[in-house]
């Protein structure tokens, strides 16, 4: 027995969610496998450890989080490449205007803003957790929040106008 038992077989299970998860916080295909591939090397190196946890994915995705959060703080911002375009299963045809504009409105959020609101809407998770995981106030969080959403009603009007039209169906 080695201290990569188990390894393989987690990654490929769990990389096309971490995969899309990393994509909404980096805003490109290319910043998300860097944030997963980050992830992975830190816990490729903890494996020993991070295999005996009762969720070892969900110290991947704080891995990506803090990733994420460590680019920023570095970098300030993140490149954001054009959303790309993407073919789709006919069943889901429906859907690609309404995520192609989220893509859009958030590639043009701070990656601060995009990680909280990640945190969440897309993961569903309390202030509270959104702060510890991000290692910032829960003041922070909320006036984050606050200051994305906003945001977003300003640069992408259309996205308030679409989410109405898709409930009246």
């Amino acid at each position: 027995m080695n201290g990569f038992d188990g390894f393989r077989e987690f990654v490929q299970a769990h990389t096309g969610a971490w995969s899309r998860l990393a994509y909404v916080l980096a805003g490109s295909h290319a910043g998300a496998e860097d944030l997963v591939q980050t992830a992975l090397l830190k816990t490729a190196r903890s494996w020993h450890r991070v295999r005996r946890y009762d969720q070892p994915e969900a110290y991947v995705r704080r891995a990506i989080y803090h990733a994420a959060v460590s680019t920023w703080r570095r970098r300030g911002e993140w490149p954001v490449a054009d959303v790309p375009e993407r073919a789709a299963a006919d069943d889901a045809i429906d859907g690609i205007p309404r995520r192609l504009a989220i893509d859009a409105a958030l590639a043009r959020l701070t990656p601060r803003q995009r990680a909280v609101l990640v945190l969440r809407f897309y993961e569903d998770r309390s202030v509270a957790e959104a702060a510890e995981i991000l290692g910032v106030t829960t003041g922070t969080i909320k006036s984050q929040t606050a200051y994305a959403l906003e945001r977003l009603r300003i640069l992408a009007p259309h996205l308030v106008e679409l989410t109405i039209e898709e409930a009246g169906r």
